[in-house]
C-alpha cells in the first residue's frame, strides 16, 4: 500500500497497475479498501485496479469532520495523483455514495459506474434510532457489545473475527466522524439524471441495510444505461460474501464497455 496526501488527508490506497482500464473501487462504512480483495484478484490480470481507505477508515485517518462530497473530492485527487483521467468509478453501499458524487462533480472522468449495494438517498428515519443507540453504545463501550449486529447488517451470517479485530483498533473519534459523515449525508437521487454513463447496480438479495427498491430507483434515475442484477443470497456487502456472482458480472460488464 501506498500513501499520498490529498486534501489534507493522508490517503492510503492500493495501485495494481498496468495498462488495463482503470477502475477504482471505493469501500463501504466501517469496511476498509481489504474488502475488495477478491475483486483485486479477479480483475487485476485485465485491469488496473486501484482501491483505497476513505476518511476515517483504514488507514486513513479524518483530519475533522467531513462529507461524502470531501471523499469524492479525494477519489478524484487520488486519480490525479495517479495520472489517471477516466476511470470506472465502483463502490459498495458508503463507497457507492462517494462514486455517485464524484461522477456528478466530474462527469467526464466517469467512464462507468458499478454501484454495489447502494444508493442515492438519505437514512431511513425508521432505522436511523437504532443505528444512533449502536453508535452511542460503540462510543461508550467498544464495538464489542455490538459488534455482531453490526455485522449482521453488513456482512451477514457467518464468523467475521477478522473483521471484529479491525473495528476494535477503531480510534472512538475516527468511528464517530465516520458515522456522523453517514447519518447526515444530503440527498442526491434528484440529481441522478445527470450522470449519463453506463452503470451497473449489483443488489444482494439478503441486504438488510438498504431495500432493493432503492437500487430499483438508481437503475430507473440514473441518466444512463443502468443495469441492475440481482446477487442470489448476497449481504450488503454481497462482493464480500458472494465474490464469484459479482466477480462474474464486473467483468462481463466492464468487457462490454466500447473502447
Amino acid at each position: 500500500m501506498a500513501t499520498e496526501e490529498i486534501n489534507g488527508a493522508a490517503i492510503c490506497y492500493t495501485d495494481s497497475g498496468g495498462d488495463g482500464l482503470p477502475v477504482v473501487l471505493s469501500h463501504g462504512f466501517l469496511m476498509d479498501q481489504s474488502m475488495f480483495g477478491a475483486q483485486m484478484a479477479a480483475l487485476a490480470p485485465r485491469f488496473r485496479v486501484i482501491t483505497w481507505d476513505q476518511r476515517g477508515h483504514g488507514g486513513t485517518a479524518a483530519p475533522g469532520p467531513f462529507t461524502y462530497w470531501d471523499s469524492a473530492r479525494d477519489l478524484l485527487g487520488l486519480l490525479d495523483r495517479l495520472a489517471i483521467r477516466v476511470a470506472v468509478l465502483g463502490g459498495m453501499s458508503q463507497g457507492g455514495f462517494v462514486s455517485l458524487r464524484a461522477a456528478l462533480l466530474a462527469p467526464e472522468r466517469a467512464r462507468a459506474l458499478v454501484l454495489i449495494d447502494t444508493q442515492a438517498g438519505t437514512e431511513d428515519p425508521a432505522t436511523r434510532p437504532a443505528y444512533e443507540e449502536m453508535h452511542r453504545i460503540w462510543t461508550e463501550q467498544g464495538p464489542q457489545p455490538v459488534q455482531e449486529a453490526v455485522a449482521s447488517i453488513i456482512l451477514g451470517s457467518g464468523q467475521w473475527d477478522d473483521w471484529y479485530a479491525k473495528w476494535a483498533a477503531i480510534e472512538p473519534s475516527q468511528a464517530t466522524l465516520g458515522f456522523r459523515c453517514l447519518m447526515d449525508r444530503d440527498d442526491i437521487t434528484g440529481r441522478l439524471g445527470e450522470i449519463t454513463c453506463p452503470a451497473l447496480i449489483l443488489h444482494g438479495s439478503e441486504d438488510a441495510a438498504i431495500p432493493l427498491a432503492r437500487a430499483q430507483e438508481l437503475r430507473d434515475r440514473l441518466g444512463g444505461p443502468a443495469t441492475l442484477e440481482v446477487i442470489d443470497g448476497g449481504s450488503h456487502a454481497s462482493n464480500v460474501t458472494r465474490p464469484d456472482q459479482v466477480n462474474a458480472r464486473i467483468e462481463a460488464f466492464l468487457g462490454s464497455l466500447p473502447g
